[in-house]
């Protein structure tokens, strides 16, 4: 995948993650980290399990990529103490 297409997915993920952990955004830069750490640590997730990493701009490469931001945002906010998250 291209830089862009990781900014991209970074984005949407980190954001759709920080709305269902803690029902509002991280900000912008925050988000668009969130989601390309989450997308690296859901794809190595899913592939410890036995299925697909993230594999391009795609549904498939979002859901991993949000479902690892959302396991980023709350072992984050287990170690920061910022709040209780929806988890």
């Amino acid at each position: 995948m291209s830089i862009i297409a990781w900014l991209i997915l970074g984005l949407i993920a980190g954001f759709i993650g920080s709305k269902i952990v803690n029902n509002s955004g991280e900000g912008l830069m925050l988000d668009i980290v969130l989601g390309v750490v989450g997308a690296v640590v859901g794809g190595f997730l899913f592939t410890f399990f036995g299925a697909a990493p993230v594999t391009g701009l795609n549904i498939y490469s979002l859901i991993v990529a949000v479902v690892g931001s959302i396991v980023v945002l709350w072992i984050y906010h287990a170690i920061a103490g910022r709040g209780r998250s929806a988890i």
